[in-house]
């Protein structure tokens, strides 16, 4: 059985609930604040966050394999854990990181003095840590049925569109029966066992560790991947997202874009580990799923006219070639998934921060009514050309090396046509986000738009959000070994569980 090291053995107080309850306790004080000082309060919880969350990465032991940090608790039938490995390791501190951005960003915007709105971007920090931190499939999809709260009421309260209650319902209807899919497959999971002889437990290392065969296995994949291709989202249960994107806030976008991550997440830790044979039996049809998803979203976001919609499609296209990377079943295309994820997130998230921030100025987040706003808005314009550089994977940037793992690992299981596939997709993006780029800051606009806002806009903090996404980039875009040490451990552990498809580091191929 895979080792757990509990927390008192490498740290001072249990950090993963404390990740995951200071938010919602922040959360709770900006509610009950009386004044205007909620938004500072907040600032100071989520600064709290961040530098737990690299205390975390401080701590955390990458040489060694296992559940790290590991918390448990166990009242009456119910049990509480957590804990951190390869695969959940990055995605928490960004998570932290992003939900701070999120604040910096409501300084400036309208929303400065709605405690609600502070209170939601809070919520759904914790919300997403405890998710991700979670190693009990119940715990796991309670936090993700709990994630619906703070994106519905941001969406109704504080989005831009006409159609926000029409959105909220689409969100929900697919949400809802994805949850409802995922909690289907995790039920007959556990069950399933118990009838064989196996305690009742919703325990992930339990499940993990059974030697006995699994009833309903392609049953209980099939549930489980559908309820999480709807988080992915990956095509085709991907309609909710691009009017929610239009419709919604750049602020909560930019946590949102993270936890869209959530879903291949999901994936490595629910679906690869605890239904092994299903996953192999089926991995050509979701690849296949996969590689239908990069391109039409590609080539949907070529045809969008409204920049938010147009990243929407960009994340739709980007969630084909991380599910490619899952169902590779070996460590260098899960490294690459992994890494590509949470390249994929902070860089979507500084592109929506770029055009948010614009949209404050010129109220309007479509193309033919924007444009030649380089000179006036440079550094926007910097934030969304480094964030864009790394979703094409150029070199210099994390998204190069985690590709460049994700391809060696696609031709290996998946052969030469696959990974051009990927390739000519990754072209695309780079088409659309460089014509994006274009249109928004360098060509003159096609239609008459308002004229730009004459208030004093607070620049530093612009350049606050500008600098941290831009320097993590480019700090792990040249130097990406530290961070693959984190995921490495585990992405070969899970390779083992696939051993016709496991890929060794013995055969030439090198991380470094």
């Amino acid at each position: 059985m895979t080792d757990m090291v509990y927390w008192q053995a490498a740290a001072f107080l249990p950090i993963l609930s404390t990740l995951t309850f200071l938010p919602l306790l922040t959360m709770a004080l900006v509610l009950w604040a009386k004044n205007h000082d909620g938004i500072k309060l907040a600032l100071v919880g989520a600064g709290l966050n961040v530098l737990l969350s690299a205390y975390l990465l401080w701590v955390f032991d990458s040489e060694a394999p296992g559940i790290h940090l590991a918390e448990s608790l166990d009242l009456l039938s119910l049990s509480y854990r957590v804990g951190v490995d390869g695969t959940n390791i990055l995605f928490i501190p960004l998570a932290a990181i992003l939900g701070f951005l999120a604040l910096v960003y409501t300084l400036i915007t309208r929303h400065r003095h709605d405690r609600l709105f502070v209170a939601c971007l809070l919520a759904y920090q914790g919300i997403l840590i405890g998710a991700f931190a979670a190693l009990n499939t119940l715990q796991f999809w309670f936090w993700c049925s709990m994630e619906l709260i703070p994106v519905m009421l941001l969406t109704v309260f504080a989005g831009t569109g006409k159609n926000r209650n029409q959105v909220v319902r689409s969100v929900f209807q697919y949400w809802s029966s994805g949850l409802l899919m995922s909690l289907a497959g995790f039920l007959l999971l556990s069950f399933g066992l118990a009838e064989q002889g196996l305690p009742l437990s919703f325990d992930w290392l339990t499940l993990k560790h059974h030697n006995l065969p699994i009833p309903n296995e392609a049953v209980i994949f099939i549930l489980l991947l559908f309820g999480f291709a709807v988080r992915m989202p990956l095509f085709p249960f991907h309609a909710w997202l691009p009017p929610l994107a239009e419709h919604g806030t750049a602020a909560s976008a930019a946590i949102f874009i993270h936890g869209l991550k959530l879903g291949i997440y999901a994936l490595i830790r629910f679906i690869l580990p605890l239904v092994p044979g299903a996953a192999e039996q089926w991995a050509h049809f979701v690849v296949t799923l996969g590689l239908i998803g990069i391109f039409y979203g590609a080539l949907l976001a070529l045809m969008q006219i409204n920049i938010r919609r147009l990243l929407a499609f960009a994340v739709i296209s980007h969630t084909g070639m991380l599910v490619i990377g899952v169902f590779s079943f070996n460590d260098f295309a899960l490294e690459g998934s992994i890494l590509l994820s949470i390249a994929y997130g902070l860089a979507t998230a500084g592109m929506m921060f770029s055009i948010g921030l614009i949209y404050e100025r010129t109220r309007t987040s479509y193309l033919p009514r924007l444009g030649g706003l380089f000179e006036s808005n440079s550094t926007l314009a910097l934030l969304f050309m480094i964030s864009a550089l790394s979703t094409m994977v150029m070199p210099g940037t994390p998204g190069f090396d985690a590709a460049h793992l994700l391809i060696e690992g696609t031709i290996e299981e998946h052969g030469w046509l696959t990974a051009i596939a990927i390739l000519l997709g990754n072209v695309l993006g780079a088409a659309f986000l460089l014509w994006a780029f274009q249109r928004l800051f360098i060509a003159h606009p096609r239609r008459h738009h308002q004229p730009y806002s004459t208030k004093h806009h607070p620049v530093i903090k612009e350049r606050i959000i500008a600098v941290v996404i831009c320097g993590l980039l480019i700090a792990t875009g040249f130097y990406t070994t530290p961070w693959l040490k984190y995921i490495d451990q585990e992405a070969r552990e899970i390779g083992e569980h696939y051993p016709q498809h496991h890929s060794h580091h013995d055969n030439g191929l090198s991380h470094e």
